[in-house]
């Protein structure tokens, strides 16, 4: 039997090789000098609730290069907004709307009187109460429009920033600084694909370079990540976890010549510390490691972060805003050494369709007719493997949208099962073991193989890319495969 494996995720190297900026739209500011600036981007938890706050206005405050911050909203906050744009109702509305409330009113109440932004939290707050009941009705309505809905939810979600970004710039002004709020929607254009918005590279350098690079000489701009505007001016998101993505856009909009992402973790690490608790720090790794790294599941990163970075050549800093002391990684074109095992990750929450079908059998045009119905349900490929008679793919339906929903709807298998036999498998983890080289040495196979056997393993993805192996596994074993590999590669 005749089977093949493709590893969709893999063009990073390819698609985004810096000796060929014009093929691929990359920056014109390559070869133009970088602005000094330090872009540093804060997660939820380094600004969940003032003292937080505070620890991040201090290290922005130490660092004269800073000059641009953008933050996700406080912990937990998202969470609560998606729940409201599914449409709750009556008490656990009001109970939910109560726990955002709070959450401001705790960081509010620390903050000296003469700069409490009570007014705008409020308004923010009442918008919010306004948008809930618009989500209700649009839920229970049978004929509301779904682009509507999406709609919707990202006005709601993005009232996430909007309020963590109000509080932290009072912050920041309390402590004498020059801080300026920026909503960053006049900056960060995109499409009109709500939830999952795809930004408009050359809007946002106009944009950037127009409203932006002035205000930079004279104040600290304290804006907003994951959120941007369509061209009708509609909120519009990048997807669960695009703060990272932004604050990537907007040092490439201003050719920055730093961005400095500061999570509650003190870099990369080979991988999951929690998992494997002889894991150790990197300090350098290469642009494509890294993309690897994220897009297959390590979250210490958006998948899509680094491609403004590759396109601007812009290095890329991560470090722990409560440790800064630690250290961190950077990520840069090139590393300095490039091992043969660099790091594992894994992703969960994976899904993989099976596709049979006799029509395959020495057919044309089969695989074009699932990919244009995937297309048409705006669903990407991972990984695929094929034989005579069946294909394989994994989707990753983990965050699809702004409010979490799996992309894998009745209406996508009806369509699918009109062409083929559709068998959908759940609860499988996708672990990557990244590296460079692994297609061109000798042994690869026989140090994963040895590690893999006592395991069932659903699908093999290798031969696309020279920097990824990954396997998908029943999630149950997930966490010990990694172990064993980890002593394997890294530890012995």
């Amino acid at each position: 039997m005749n089977t093949q494996s493709t590893n969709t995720s893999s063009t990073f190297q390819a698609s985004y090789s810096l000796n060929s900026p014009d093929e691929f739209g990359l920056n014109a500011s390559l070869n133009q000098p970088k602005l000094p600036i330090r872009i540093a981007k804060f997660g939820g938890t380094s600004v969940a609730d003032f003292d937080a706050m505070s620890l991040c206005a201090h290290l922005i405050l130490s660092d004269s290069k800073t000059k641009l911050v953008v933050l996700s909203a406080s912990a937990g906050v998202t969470n609560h907004l998606v729940k409201l744009a599914k449409g709750t109702e009556g008490s656990d509305r009001e109970e939910t709307l109560k726990t955002i409330s709070d959450i401001q009113a705790k960081i509010l109440s620390k903050l000296p009187e003469s700069h409490r932004p009570i007014a705008q939290i409020d308004a923010y707050l009442a918008r919010i109460e306004v948008l809930a009941q618009a989500c209700f009705e649009a839920s229970c309505d049978a004929n509301s429009d779904n682009n509507q809905q999406l709609a919707l939810a990202d006005e709601m979600v993005a009232h996430g920033e909007l309020l963590s970004t109000t509080l932290f710039t009072s912050v920041m002004q309390s402590l004498g600084a020059p801080a300026k709020f920026v909503d960053v929607r006049s900056i960060l254009k995109t499409d009109s694909r709500y939830g999952r918005a795809m930004p408009d590279i050359n809007a946002i350098r106009i944009a950037a370079q127009t409203h932006l690079k002035e205000s930079l000489g004279h104040h600290i701009i304290i804006t907003q990540g994951f959120i941007g505007s369509d061209g009708d001016g509609n909120t519009t998101t990048l997807g669960r976890g695009g703060s990272d993505y932004s604050a990537a856009l907007l040092a490439e909009g201003l050719n920055a010549s730093e961005v400095a992402i500061w999570t509650d973790v003190p870099g990369i690490y080979t991988t999951d510390p929690r998992i494997a608790p002889l894991a150790r720090p990197i300090a350098n790794i290469s642009f494509v490691e890294a993309a690897e790294m994220a897009t297959f599941g390590a979250k210490i990163l958006h998948p899509a972060t680094l491609l403004p970075a590759v396109r601007a050549n812009i290095p890329v800093f991560i470090g722990s805003s409560k440790a800064p002391e630690a250290g961190g990684t950077y990520v840069n074109q090139v590393a300095d050494p490039s091992p043969l095992f660099r790091a594992l990750t894994l992703r969960r929450e994976q899904t993989l369709l099976t596709l049979h079908s006799l029509q395959m059998l020495h057919a044309r045009g089969f695989l074009a007719e699932i990919f244009a119905i995937l297309a048409k349900h705006q669903i990407s490929v991972d990984l695929i493997t094929t034989s005579e008679i069946s294909v394989s793919l994994t989707l990753d339906t983990t965050g699809s949208n702004t409010t979490g929903d799996s992309l894998i709807t009745p209406a996508l298998i009806q369509e699918l099962s009109a062409l083929c036999r559709v068998e959908v498998e759940t609860d499988l983890t996708l672990v990557a073991i990244i590296g460079n080289n692994l297609t061109q040495t000798a042994g690869v196979g026989q140090d994963v193989f040895d590690v893999l056997s006592p395991y069932p393993i659903r699908l093999i993805c290798f031969g696309a890319s020279s920097h990824n192996f990954c396997v998908l596994v029943p999630s149950d074993n997930a966490d010990a495969i990694v172990r064993d590999l980890h002593k394997r590669l890294f530890e012995g």
